[in-house]
């Protein structure tokens, strides 16, 4: 492993069984993937993708059946390892009766923050996350949102160079949104790495340098977000008028028709080639170019054309 791969899974492999018949359930199967070092990487899929599962694994929550994961080039079994993380699960379970200051000072203590450190560094998360007005609130009072941010405030108090995040944005309104997501970017500012789930595509879309989709246990799709936007293709709207019948029908095969009507056709056509196509016959038939419109691919559209593969 790289000297900047901070965490390599390879051919990880978890089967449950399940149910009194014991019946056997591949969640995750075969998944290779590589983080690098101050990047922020994304673990995509729909819900029973295996997301969920393949983090557990990583940080041990759960064990794989097969393959191996190694963190900072050790094994993920390595205590000095697993004390480099910071975890935030997609549903954080709190201690309902305490304050944030009173639970952040407990999680320091787990962590082994010094008592001289810990209320300096839970009054820096409170306000980091956005909650110092609920300061001397209980957290069972909070709502998803808010519980939400003391997730993350827990995971980033003792400053880990790796934080692994499951769903973060889930319950945040889309001011706490933009709230997290800069908070993200400071912790890959300052040199950390964070691997974090996400149903809010457009969030990933906005944070993440490389991602990973995952349909039913596997991997397939994978890698920087921006060249995955531009391999699955230049998808562009034509708009024509003066289009005759037979004209219609011979660009209906080399293209979705979106409109047709007396004289009109709008039609969409995937990649260059097929746009030069479409106009090239269009030209010859005398039918005039209104408008020719790009249209600019998503994540989310590229994550539904994967998922109906």
């Amino acid at each position: 492993m790289g000297d900047d791969v901070v965490l390599e899974v390879k051919d990880l492999r978890k089967v449950f069984h399940l149910g009194f018949f014991r019946k056997r359930v591949e969640a995750v199967k075969n998944a290779s993937f590589a983080v690098e070092h101050g990047e922020i990487f994304g673990l995509l899929g729909p819900n029973g993708a295996g997301k969920t599962t393949t983090i557990k694994a990583i940080l041990r929550l759960i064990f794989p059946t097969a393959g191996e994961i190694r963190i900072f080039g050790r094994s993920a079994d390595d205590r000095e390892a697993s004390k480099r993380i910071g975890y935030m699960p997609e549903n954080p379970y709190v201690y309902q009766y305490l304050r944030p200051l009173e639970f952040l000072d407990l999680c320091a203590r787990l962590t082994g923050i010094p008592k001289s450190e810990r209320r300096d560094r839970a009054e820096a998360m409170v306000d980091k996350v956005g909650l110092r007005h609920a300061v001397d609130r209980p957290i069972g009072k909070f709502s998803k949102g808010m519980m939400q941010r003391i997730g993350l405030a827990q995971a980033l108090l003792h400053d880990p160079e790796l934080l692994v995040l499951d769903e973060p944005m889930s319950g945040l309104d889309p001011i706490g949104r933009k709230e997290v997501r800069d908070v993200l970017l400071e912790q890959r500012a300052s040199g950390k790495t964070l691997l974090f789930t996400s149903h809010i595509l457009s969030d990933v879309e906005l944070l993440c340098d490389r991602v990973v989709i995952m349909q039913k246990g596997e991997i397939t799709s994978e890698g920087n977000v921006h060249d995955l936007l531009e391999s699955a293709g230049r998808r562009v709207e034509i708009r024509l008028s003066g289009a005759s019948t037979a004209l219609k029908e011979s660009l209906s095969a080399r293209g979705v028709v979106v409109e047709s009507g007396e004289g009109h056709l709008t039609l969409r056509a995937d990649g260059q080639k097929a746009v030069d196509e479409i106009l090239r016959i269009s030209n010859a038939a005398g039918a005039r170019l209104d408008a020719l419109v790009p249209e600019r691919q998503t994540l989310e559209k590229l994550f539904l054309e994967d998922a109906a593969r």
